[in-house]
């Protein structure tokens, strides 16, 4: 079933976090962050190697994806797959280890 690759896949929000990571949320709810550095060698993105520019990134309200100054934009369906290939399972820090034996 290839039509279901051919919707695209809505960002409703994003946030620039540290070490060039970015936070995004999609229509269908799901959320979390894609690291971004290994694009910085790109040629227009290395504007991003100042991080107040990559700090610059919104949602296009009308194409849903995410983009910056200078018509950067990135392809919201490849970084929706790259989220979701990671999200499954959600691992939560110290989540399942028991404490070390005292004693």
């Amino acid at each position: 079933m290839e039509e279901e690759w051919d919707e695209m896949h809505r960002i409703t929000a994003c946030k620039a976090e540290e070490d060039y990571k970015l936070w995004l949320r999609f229509e269908d709810g799901l959320e979390g962050s894609v690291f971004l550095g290994n694009l910085l060698e790109i040629g227009a993105l290395q504007l991003w190697r100042d991080v107040r520019e990559f700090e610059k990134v919104s949602v296009d309200p009308d194409t849903a994806t995410v983009t910056w100054e200078g018509g950067i934009r990135l392809d919201s369906d490849i970084l929706y797959q790259d989220l979701a290939a990671r999200s499954y399972p959600i691992q939560h820090v110290g989540g399942g280890n028991p404490p070390p034996a005292a004693g």
